[in-house]
């Protein structure tokens, strides 16, 4: 569950030695400003002032000081008896923001519906790092595998808990007005058909780097000239990261693995142990009591291969889906810098183009020394003598139309810079409360394993002793 921040929009309250206060409670603020429009349109809501527009943060001049506290609280089957069927989740919000029309407001949606939340926001916020849902039915380290069964509709709430809770940690996603309607919207339906139809911003115009792809895909191996060692170092770090995350993940699989067996032979050997008792008499029921004592350890250890570590699992899993969208991001932000790299590359060849014509027309068609003229352009001037055009006529024509798309692509390159520098800036952002809620999901993962720990050894402990006395009164006759 989440934790309460102390500040908007940062998680300085993240602490390694700390314990939350008021469990999955977050502030919220309007300080991180929304860039989708920068890269897609407008298609996270903002308006060519800057500022975020009411259309998708929820009013303009609200207040965002304030807490909210999202929970899944329960769930149940629909439409039991039909084909149709399905499950609901209640979910309920408490806040004191202004932009809710309660401090506290209770909705049901099924699984679909948070598909529709987390795509949404996908599209309309392309500069940020949506948490992934997880998948609509997978069933590992669940017996019996039935979708509508217990066990799954339990994992089910924890993943969703913890999908809508990166919502409401997240500086951006947590203000956009369809996350509202999600949390508090009694008219769901609606408001989703209203979000389809009428989107935040219209559809990105095509880009000259489209027209203009075919020209230019020799101009390019499709790496970036100019690699940032910021986002290089991110990249490294974000693999070890991952690399950890699984080594961690297989690691307690094992240990889930073993202990589940260590539980069976310890029942095993407190079977023995009674086998035994039957047959020395004196000592029968000091050694049933021991046996007793064994097999409720055995039940504690398998108590912990299936409460504690399946969660502890599941939570490395989705953490590790969570870094490779990050990830996703940063290859997104390499495509904007390759893309006005390359956009630089095919203005400077265009601009080499004009001056070579021009070049030409001033020496009435001799090529200067030391021009390299392109297999494409000699048979071009070729064809065209051979037609008996005017090669003068014909190059000036030429070199008005280069004038016009050198122009283009002076503002294509300005634009594609522009967009490539915000986007990095946006990433350095995402980065930051990336690294944020990082640290706060490890120190919950690890803190709720180790108190687990702590209560099956309390546990181990408070039965073992109970066996002490009972030992102690064997009489031993020498």
């Amino acid at each position: 569950m989440q934790s309460p921040l102390s500040e908007p929009d940062t998680f300085d309250s993240v602490q390694w030695d700390t314990i939350p206060n008021h469990p999955s409670s977050t502030p919220a603020s309007p300080e991180h400003p929304n860039p989708a429009t920068l890269f897609s349109g407008g298609g996270g809501g903002e308006e060519e002032g800057g500022g975020p527009s009411t259309s998708a943060v929820g009013g303009e001049g609200s207040s965002w000081d304030g807490w909210m506290d999202v929970r899944i609280v329960d769930y149940k089957k629909e439409l039991e008896n039909g084909k149709e069927s399905y499950v609901s989740f209640g979910v309920e919000t408490k806040s004191n923001l202004p932009t809710f029309s309660s401090p506290n407001v209770k909705v049901r949606r099924r699984f679909q519906d948070f598909v529709f939340l987390h795509n949404n926001l996908v599209k309309d916020f392309p500069a940020c790092i949506v948490p992934p849902l997880p998948d609509k039915h997978r069933l590992e380290y669940l017996p019996g595998r039935d979708r509508f069964g217990p066990e799954f509709l339990e994992k089910r709430v924890e993943d969703l808990q913890r999908f809508l809770t990166r919502i409401t940690r997240h500086p951006t996603l947590r203000r956009a007005t369809l996350t509202s309607s999600f949390l508090e919207a009694s008219d769901w339906s609606i408001k989703m058909h209203r979000h389809l139809a009428h989107p935040p911003g219209p559809d990105p115009p095509p880009t000259i780097l489209e027209s203009v792809s075919d020209s230019i895909v020799n101009l390019t191996s499709g790496k970036i000239r100019k690699p940032d060692e910021r986002f290089e170092e991110m990249r490294e770090e974000m693999e070890r990261f991952e690399y950890g995350l699984a080594g961690m993940e297989k690691g307690a699989g094992k240990v889930r693995g073993r202990v589940g067996d260590l539980a069976e032979d310890y029942n095993d050997f407190a079977q023995s142990v009674k086998a035994l008792g039957y047959l020395e008499s004196g000592i029968t029921e000091p050694l049933n009591r021991f046996a007793d004592r064994m097999i409720e350890f055995s039940q504690v250890l398998s108590h912990v291969s299936t409460t504690p570590l399946p969660p502890l699992i599941s939570h490395l899993h989705s953490l590790l889906l969570y870094s490779q969208t990050h990830r996703s991001l940063l290859a997104l932000r390499d495509q904007k810098q390759l893309d006005s790299e390359i956009l630089s590359e095919y203005l400077t060849s265009v601009v080499l183009e004009r001056d070579r014509l021009a070049a030409l027309v001033e020496t009435g068609g001799v090529h200067p020394p030391g021009g390299e003229v392109g297999l494409g352009t000699y048979f071009r001037e070729r064809v065209e003598r051979f037609r008996g055009r005017d090669d003068v006529g014909s190059r000036r024509e030429r070199m008005r139309k280069l004038d016009g798309r050198i122009k283009e692509l002076q503002d294509a390159v300005t634009q594609a810079v522009e967009t490539s520098t915000a986007f990095s800036d946006e990433t350095l952002k995402e980065h930051a409360n990336f690294e944020l809620t990082k640290k706060e999901e490890m120190k919950e993962l690890l803190g709720e394993f180790a108190d687990a720990q702590i209560m099956m050894y309390k546990s181990a402990m408070e039965d073992w002793d109970k066996v002490i006395p009972v030992l102690s009164k064997i009489r031993v006759d020498i």
